[in-house]
């Protein structure tokens, strides 16, 4: 049975450009296509946040507030890059004044978090049965 949370954004506050490593970004988005889900969890602990990754953006909303974002991750454009290597640039929006604090953390934090999260997926996975086959192929005459 799905199960379905509703957030709420305020009135944006600020937002800036930035960028987010590749190595986060691709991690991310491994996450999200390994879920098989639309969304997907993040719990930041070290930082009492829980992050929301979807196709979309990110949101964080922090554990005294439950429902409201604090600040948001939005329009990604990994299509700029030179190389997949190269970061990615996104806008950081926040739509309270504490989230240029909790921005300074957020990136570090986040992708342990989410490096976390893929180990334990990973441990879950249940082994594909493996099926080999020998073909043979019709010999020349």
């Amino acid at each position: 049975m799905p199960q379905y949370e509703s957030f709420y954004r305020g009135d944006t506050f600020g937002s800036e450009a930035r960028t987010l490593p590749a190595l986060h970004y691709n991690a991310m988005r491994l996450l999200l296509d390994f879920s098989g889900k639309s969304c997907v969890f993040v719990p930041v602990r070290t930082m009492q946040y829980m992050a929301v990754i979807d196709r979309e953006e990110v949101i964080f909303v922090p554990s005294h507030h439950k429902v409201e974002i604090e600040f948001a991750w939005r329009y990604f454009q990994p299509q700029v890059r030179e190389s997949l290597t190269d970061p990615v640039p996104y806008t950081f929006e926040y739509y309270k004044p504490e989230a240029l604090a909790a921005m300074k953390r957020a990136q570090s934090e986040f992708f342990q978090h989410v490096q976390l999260l893929a180990g334990k997926l990973r441990q879950q996975e249940k082994p594909v049965a493996e099926t080999r086959k020998v073909l043979t192929f019709p010999s020349r005459s």
